[in-house]
């Protein structure tokens, strides 16, 4: 399994047979490393309905006929889009044959703004936990820090987690540190930071605070090494 980041809050999972990618915010994203036109993958998963993590997913799956996992009411608006979606709850999860997945609680907001259909609501915000050829990751989405992520530590064996620390609208660098004492990883990569100058921050800080995880700060395209 190779595991990469994409600037912000794209990553993308190579396992043997598929590739996954995790909110493809491509366009309009000034620290990534992709072009939304050349992306093929077998899945896309979603955490939320925001512009900057939905980003890039209806083009993508209709030039590779991805499937899109998200949660239901995000699921069921793109479906009307043409797209060939799964949806689910917080708390479910399934075995799909590229992998397990099962949506975790986020603390955050969910809304997708259309220039066709306006604002829509999207439902629950979402963290995703994703297991497959023996490895499992957290990707926490948008979310404040909140108590139950020790919850989600002590039933998981987190190899990589991937939480945001850019403050505003997420997690800050202090929190995110925490979070981490709660889940418990084996390694940890900030995301969501940088993008857009209110979620400006210097992750090294964050690496500073952490002591329970070794922290990775990946640049656009780099690996998780493991």
């Amino acid at each position: 399994m190779k595991i990469s980041y994409h600037g912000h809050s794209v990553v993308k999972i190579r396992t043997n047979t598929h590739t996954i990618l995790i909110d493809p915010f491509i366009t309009g994203n000034g620290l990534t490393d992709l072009t939304a036109s050349e992306e093929k993958p077998d899945v896309i998963l979603l955490t939320h309905g925001h512009n900057d993590h939905v980003g890039d997913t209806i083009e993508i799956a209709k030039q590779s006929n991805a499937l899109v996992v998200a949660p239901f009411e995000l699921a069921a608006y793109l479906g009307t889009k043409g797209l060939n979606t799964h949806e689910m709850g917080l708390g479910g999860a399934y075995e799909f044959d590229f992998g397990r997945v099962k949506f975790t609680k986020a603390f955050h907001s969910s809304s997708f703004n259309s220039s066709e259909d306006g604002t829509i609501y999207t439902g629950m915000p979402a963290g995703i936990l994703f297991t497959a050829e023996g490895k499992t990751i957290y990707h926490a989405g948008d979310t404040a820090l909140f108590g139950d992520m020790q919850l989600i530590g002590q039933r998981n064996n987190i190899d990589v987690a991937f939480l945001p620390i850019g403050d505003n609208f997420t997690m800050g660098p202090e929190d995110a540190a925490y979070a981490t004492e709660l889940l418990k990883p084996k390694v940890v990569v900030p995301i969501h930071y940088n993008t857009f100058p209110p979620i400006k921050q210097d992750p090294n800080l964050f690496k500073e605070l952490v002591s329970s995880a070794e922290v990775q700060i990946l640049q656009a395209g780099e690996i998780v090494q493991l």
